[in-house]
């Protein structure tokens, strides 16, 4: 005999009947997903250095540093900072500058680091610099491009993996969902100013992948119901097949969420974004196999599967 698990988050016998609450669902998910892309043009995401082009340095000083003290440092050697900030701890300062004219060529921008360093231990005794990264114009945009690619080709591969595994109702229902994830995740990047970097996109791509293992694990079990109870309403179906499947959907999803939660307390400005980022794709890749790739697949396959099934 198995023992039962000490943690349940619902009852077995438990029948919520979540399709009474689709069209909120999707109105919500909708209207989040456009003011997101809104949000996408203006003010628009905080580009990091591997996007934007430019120069970030870390410093650490033996006693807590002032980032005002900082940023007269560097404006006495004529650096012109476009950002200077604390984080991790008093002691540690990111320094962000823009390039200058020229900064196509890499001697021009390893001068500008060469020169940053030199301000900032002369003015500064016992400082050391923990990170000089560089990065030019035409490399930051490449990068751009084959981030967005990558994004773009993953949704693409979703797609024709989904398609083959299902049928077609299955499909485009699930990629729909996942460009809402994608959207609202967009917009929470941009509502809170993280720097949208080549960590960011690895966030996001793990956020599609973890998305899209949580509906299969759904559509598995309407597929299997389809075939089980031949008269059952789809709109019935679909919410036996989630409430089925909803403690292990919450298990799954609580697990990854307290192995990120440290990432986000405790990683420091690295992993703090990244953490951060993942604890809100995986609210929203959980509440959305719910709330909006079921009351999709209701909407495009309530004939045409349930006639097949």
């Amino acid at each position: 005999m198995f023992s039962r698990p000490l943690l349940r988050f619902v009852r077995d016998d438990r029948q919520i009947r979540f399709m009474r609450g689709r069209h909120a669902g999707l109105i919500v998910s909708a209207l989040l997903s456009i003011a997101s892309v809104v949000l996408f043009f203006a003010p628009g995401l905080n580009l990091g250095l591997d996007f934007r082009g430019g120069v970030i340095v870390e410093t650490h000083s033996p006693t807590a540093e002032d980032p005002a003290h900082m940023r007269a440092v560097l404006k006495a050697g004529q650096i012109n900072a476009a950002s200077v900030q604390s984080f991790g701890s008093p002691q540690d300062v990111r320094i962000a500058i823009n390039l200058p004219r020229g900064g196509e060529d890499e001697h021009v921008t390893q001068k500008l680091v060469d020169h940053v360093r030199a301000v900032i231990v002369q003015a500064i005794p016992g400082v050391q610099i923990q990170r000089a990264d560089a990065v030019g114009g035409a490399v930051s945009s490449e990068l751009f491009r084959d981030g967005v690619l990558a994004l773009l080709f993953s949704l693409g591969m979703i797609l024709i993996y989904i398609w083959f595994r299902f049928e077609r109702e299955f499909a485009l229902s699930a990629v729909i969902t996942l460009v809402l994830d994608l959207t609202k995740t967009i917009g929470f990047l941009i509502v809170t100013r993280f720097e949208f970097d080549l960590v960011m996109v690895a966030a996001l791509l793990t956020i599609l992948g973890y998305s899209t293992n949580d509906k299969v694990v759904v559509y598995d079990r309407v597929r299997e119901n389809l075939r089980k109870y031949r008269t059952m309403p789809l709109r019935e179906l679909l919410d036996l097949s989630i409430n089925e499947t909803l403690n292990r959907t919450l298990g799954t999803s609580m697990t990854v969420f307290l192995a990120a939660l440290p990432l986000a307390l405790f990683g420091g400005s690295t992993l703090t974004g990244f953490a951060t980022v993942m604890l809100f794709g995986i609210v929203v890749g959980t509440s959305s196999s719910i709330f909006i790739a079921a009351p999709l697949l209701l909407l495009m396959g309530q004939k045409r599967l349930r006639r097949e099934g």
